[in-house]
C-alpha cells in the first residue's frame, strides 16, 4: 500500500491524534543559533514506582533532581512491552500502525507486525539530522527484526540508517550487562575477545555518550546534538557491580508487602495520586504473590537478593545519568539541554511467583514446556547478579517496582503501561513561582518524540525517500509542560497485546485481561473511572453498560484504523513461518573477530539436531563456543584432551577424551534431538564414539544469547573454570576450520507444527 493510500485508508485515528498541520520539509540543514541540545533517557522494564520522585528508596538524587528543577508527569502512559513503545516514541504514530504489535522477533509476516520502522515513517532522529543537529544513540534499539541483525543483511532498519549518525550498544531486546553478547558500533560488530574484568555495560554506554558529544563540540563547538540514551538495564537478566549490590544489602528483608506500602505512602506524601486512593491488593487470580511471612528463610533470603541486584542496577543508571549531568555541567551545555527521563514499560512480572536463577530457561517461547523442565537452575546466593548469573526477581518485587498499580509489563492494566516520566531543561522550560512540577495530564508514548521537537523548535518531516511522510499519531504536550493549568493535549488512546486491551477516553479506562490462547469475544471488559480511582480497584462496568458499549466500539474503530487485526490470541497462526532456509544450510565457519549474530547463529541449532566437525591438528585453545554464562557450549583442546562444556542454562556438564598428539584428527561433535526438548550428546573422533552426554535441556527460544565464534570462546564464558584457568582461550595455530552442518527439526519445533498446519489448509482449500 502506498504512502497516500494509507493516509486515506486510517482517518478516524488520525483525526483524533494528528497535529492539524504537518510541517514543510526543512529548507535550511543549520539549526537556529541557540537551539538546545535533547536527550532521551529510556530505561528498560523500569516500574514506575523505582526512582525517588515515584516513591522509591533506591538512591537515584541525580532522576530527583531533574524533577525538582523539572516537571513530573504522573498521567504518562506507554505500550505494554517494549519495541512497540520505542516505535512509537520514534515515529510518533501508534505502535501496531509503525508495524509494531509486538517485539521484534516474531514476524508472522502481518502489516502490524512488519518489526521495521515503515518507509513513510521519519524518526525523530531523521527530523533532527534534517534540521542540522547531530544525532547519537547508544544503547538496545530492538526496532529490527531479528531475521535482519546478522552481518550479512540490509541494514536498512538498523539506527545509522534510521536517522542516527553514530550508533553504539546492542540492537537485540537484552544482554548481559558483564559480556554483552554482540556490541554494535554504527553498521558493524565490534571485535572484543574477552571483556575486562571492571567492564560494566551501563558504564560503557555513558563513556561512548560523552565521547560522541565531546568529538562533536571539539569540531563545531555550536552544533546542537540530540542523544537517544537507551538503557539496557533493568531488563533481566538482572545484573549490577558488586560495590553498588553492597549499598543494599539487608534493606528488602522486610519483604516486598512492606516495601509496597512505604512506597505508596511516599507517593502520597508527593501528592502523586489524590488522597482517597486505594492501594490494590498485589496478588492476581493466576497472578499470586505469596505473603512474605509465608516464605521460608531461604526463600526470603534468595528474593531479598534479587531486590538487591534490582536496586543496585537502577542506582547504577542514576550513577551514569550523573556523569553525564556532570560533563554537560563541566562543559556548560546543561542549561540548554532537554532531558526526558523515562522507562519503555512497567517491571517485568515474568519471574514469576518464585523468580529465576536461570533466566533463559524461564524465558521460553513455548506455551507448555515439560513437567520436568527447570525453570530455575540452582546457583550459589553468592553468585546472584554477579558476572556469572542470570537472575530475574519474582513477582512479588515487580508488583513493589509498579506501585500502586495492578499487573506487569505485557498487561495493559495501569502495571504495564503507566511509567515514569520526568522533564528538564532549565534554560527554556524554568519553573514558574508557585509551581509543583506536577503534571497530572495524560500523555502517550507517541507524544514524547513530538514533544522534543516542539521544545527544540524542529519541524517532523514530511516524507523520507520521496515518500509522503504519515501524519505522526503524537501531540506536542509541551503547552501544558509550560502551564500546569494549561488543557491536555490528548484525551483517547487504544492499547492492545496478546489480546490484553484497553481503551481510555476522557478519564474512562474500558480494559480487559485475556488468558492466552482463549477467544477473544470470551473476554469481558472491565470499566475504570482514572480520575477518582487510579488504582482501577473498583470495576464499574455493571453500573455503566452504556459506557461499556460505547468504549468497546470506539476500541474497534480505532483498532481497524490502526491496522491492529490479527490479533494474537494463541493459537499456532501467529508462529514464524519457515521462510528463511537460507540461514539453515551448512556453513564453514573461520576464525572470527566477534561472534556470530544470535538469531544467525541459532538457525543452524535451534530445536534441531545438527553435527559439528573440525579438522584438528596439533594445537591448544578453543575450537568452537556458542553461549555464555547463561546457557551454551564450548569444544577445546587442553593439554592433549579433546573437551566438552555443556552449560545447562547455568549448570556445566564436562567431557574430556584423550588425543593422539602425533596425528591429525576429524572431531565431530553430535547434538540429537530427544523428546521433551531436550539433547543428546555424542564426542566421536575419527569416526570413533568416545564419549556421550545426555538427555539434557536443549538451548533453545533466545538461548544460546552470543552466538558462535571460531578459535576463541569470545564475549560471555561458556565455562567459567575453563575462563578463569585459560581466559578466553584462543587456538594455537593459525588455520581452523569448523563446519556445522543443521539436521532434522524436531517434531515440535514450532516451524514444522507450522508447516504441517500450512500444507493441511492447501489440501482443504
Amino acid at each position: 500500500m502506498n504512502s497516500r493510500a494509507r493516509k486515506n485508508a486510517f482517518p478516524g485515528t488520525i483525526r483524533e491524534t494528528a497535529s492539524e498541520s504537518v510541517p514543510d520539509w526543512p529548507t535550511s540543514p543549520k539549526p537556529p543559533v541557540g537551539a538546545p541540545n535533547v536527550i532521551i533517557v529510556l530505561v528498560d522494564d523500569l516500574g514506575f514506582s523505582d526512582i525517588s520522585p515515584y516513591g522509591a528508596e533506591i538512591a537515584t538524587p541525580h532522576v530527583e533532581g531533574l524533577a525538582e528543577s523539572g516537571y513530573l508527569l504522573t498521567n504518562y502512559y506507554t505500550a505494554p512491552v517494549c519495541s512497540p513503545a520505542r516505535a512509537s516514541l520514534m515515529t510518533g504514530l501508534n505502535p501496531h500502525f509503525a508495524g509494531f504489535s509486538t517485539v521484534a522477533h516474531g514476524d508472522p509476516g502481518y502489516p502490524n507486525s512488519r518489526l521495521e520502522l515503515p518507509e513513510d515513517a521519519p524518526t525523530i532522529a531523521e527530523s533532527f539530522q534534517a534540521a542540522g543537529y547531530a544525532t547519537f544513540m547508544v544503547g538496545k534499539w530492538h526496532l529490527t527484526k531479528e531475521s535482519k541483525l546478522h552481518d550479512g543483511a540490509t541494514k536498512e532498519s538498523w539506527p545509522c540508517q534510521r536517522g542516527f549518525d553514530r550508533y553504539y550498544g546492542c540492537m537485540d531486546a537484552f544482554t548481559q550487562l558483564f559480556h554483552p553478547h554482540r556490541l554494535i558500533r554504527d553498521n558493524s560488530p565490534v571485535p572484543i575477545d574477552q571483556y575486562p574484568e571492571d567492564y560494566f555495560l551501563t558504564d560503557d554506554l555513558t563513556d561512548q555518550a560523552v565521547d560522541m558529544i565531546r568529538t562533536l563540540k571539539a569540531s563545531d563547538a555550536e552544533r546542537p546534538f540530540f542523544l537517544y540514551y537507551s538503557h539496557h538495564a533493568v531488563h533481566a537478566p538482572l545484573q549490577a557491580k558488586p560495590a553498588d549490590m553492597d549499598k543494599y544489602r539487608g534493606m528488602y528483608e522486610a519483604g516486598w508487602g512492606e516495601v509496597r506500602h512505604r512506597r505508596f505512602s511516599e507517593q502520597l506524601r508527593r501528592g502523586l495520586f489524590p488522597e482517597g486512593t486505594a492501594l490494590p491488593k498485589a496478588s492476581e487470580p493466576g497472578y499470586e504473590v505469596a505473603p512474605w511471612e509465608e516464605l521460608d528463610e531461604d526463600e526470603r533470603l534468595r528474593f531479598a537478593r534479587y531486590m538487591e541486584v534490582y536496586a543496585a542496577a537502577v542506582d547504577n543508571v542514576d550513577q551514569n545519568l550523573g556523569r553525564l549531568i556532570e560533563y554537560l555541567r563541566a562543559s556548560e551545555q546543561y542549561d540548554n539541554t532537554i532531558i526526558v527521563f523515562t522507562s519503555d514499560n512497567g517491571a517485568s512480572g515474568e519471574g514469576g511467583s518464585r523468580g529465576t536463577r536461570s533466566y533463559l530457561s524461564k524465558f521460553i517461547d513455548v506455551p507448555q514446556p515439560p513437567a520436568d523442565w527447570e525453570v530455575d537452575v540452582p546457583s550459589e546466593l553468592d553468585l546472584l547478579g554477579g558476572a556469572f548469573s542470570s537472575v530475574h526477581y519474582p513477582r512479588g518485587w515487580a508488583s513493589v517496582s509498579n506501585t500502586p498499580f495492578r499487573f506487569y509489563k505485557g498487561h495493559t492494566f495501569n502495571g504495564g503501561v503507566r511509567a515514569p516520566l520526568v522533564v528538564s531543561w532549565p534554560s527554556g522550560l524554568p519553573r514558574r513561582t508557585g509551581d509543583d512540577g506536577l503534571r497530572n495530564q495524560f500523555a502517550y508514548v507517541s507524544d514524547v518524540g513530538q514533544t522534543v521537537l516542539n521544545l527544540a523548535g524542529v519541524p517532523m518531516l514530511r516524507g523520507r525517500k520521496n515518500i509522503d511522510a504519515h501524519p505522526p499519531h503524537g501531540r506536542s504536550f509541551a503547552p501544558w509542560l509550560r502551564d500546569a493549568s494549561a488543557p491536555q493535549t490528548r484525551s483517547e488512546q487504544y492499547s492492545e497485546f496478546l489480546g490484553h486491551r484497553f481503551y481510555i477516553s476522557k478519564g474512562w479506562k474500558l480494559v480487559t485481561l485475556h488468558p492466552f490462547g482463549t477467544k477473544l469475544t470470551d473476554d469481558e471488559w472491565e470499566l475504570y473511572d482514572l480520575n477518582s480511582d487510579p488504582t482501577e480497584t473498583r470495576n464499574i462496568a455493571s453500573q455503566y453498560p452504556e459506557m461499556v458499549s460505547a468504549l468497546s466500539s470506539e476500541w474497534l474503530a480505532a483498532a481497524w484504523e490502526n491496522q491492529v487485526f490479527p490479533i494474537d490470541d494463541g493459537s499456532m497462526s501467529w508462529f514464524r513461518p519457515d521462510t528463511e532456509g537460507v540461514l539453515e544450510k551448512p556453513i564453514v565457519l573461520e576464525r572470527t573477530l566477534a561472534p556470530m549474530e544470535r538469531y544467525r547463529s541459532s538457525k543452524l541449532t535451534n530445536l534441531r539436531s545438527f553435527v559439528i566437525t573440525a579438522r584438528v591438528e596439533s594445537g591448544n585453545g578453543v575450537l568452537v563456543a556458542h553461549g555464555d554464562q547463561s546457557g551454551g557450549y564450548v569444544i577445546f583442546v587442553e593439554d592433549n584432551m579433546l573437551c566438552l562444556t555443556y552449560n545447562e542454562y547455568g549448570r556445566c556438564h564436562r567431557l574430556r577424551e584423550p588425543m593422539d598428539s602425533a596425528a591429525e584428527a576429524n572431531v565431530e561433535v553430535h547434538f540429537n534431538s530427544c523428546p521433551d526438548f531436550r539433547w543428546e550428546i555424542t564426542i566421536l573422533i575419527d569416526g570413533q564414539e568416545k564419549a556421550r552426554l545426555g538427555p539434557v535441556m536443549a538451548l533453545f527460544g533466545l538461548a544460546p544469547m552470543t552466538g558462535i565464534s571460531v578459535a576463541a570462546d569470545q564475549g560471555g564464558p561458556v565455562d567459567a573454570e575453563l575462563a578463569a584457568r585459560r581466559g578466553h582461550f584462543p587456538w594455537t595455530e593459525e588455520h581452523l576450520r569448523v563446519a556445522y552442518h543443521p539436521g532434522a527439526k524436531a517434531d515440535y519445533n514450532t516451524e514444522v507444527l507450522v508447516a504441517l498446519k500450512e500444507n493441511m489448509e492447501r489440501v482443504f482449500d
